[in-house]
């Protein structure tokens, strides 16, 4: 469901935007996913029991501190804003 109470449709193409500081890091759509969702839970369910609350890593897009020159880590004080279309905005500061 997004914040308005609508369910967001299958397959999910959801703008995905990281910032730190307010500096976009991170600016993708779940549509460019290599694999989609139903296919990432269908094989790891092949090798282990997936429970609720489970959570599935899928891997990061470009735009890590990593692989800025020069790179750019985390710091204390940093805000990290991780926003989801049609969901909302995690807002977390760094300590």
């Amino acid at each position: 469901m997004d914040r308005n109470g609508k369910r967001i449709q299958p397959p999910p193409a959801l703008r995905l935007c990281t910032r730190v500081n307010g500096e976009i890091r991170q600016d993708v759509n779940t549509g460019t996913m290599i694999y989609d969702i139903p296919y990432i839970i269908s094989e790891l369910s092949k090798g282990m029991v997936l429970k609720a609350g489970t959570i599935i890593a899928t891997g990061t897009p470009s735009g890590v501190g990593y692989g800025f020159s020069p790179q750019k880590y985390l710091k204390p004080g940093d805000i990290v804003e991780s926003e989801i279309e049609g969901i909302g905005i995690l807002r977390n500061e760094v300590k």
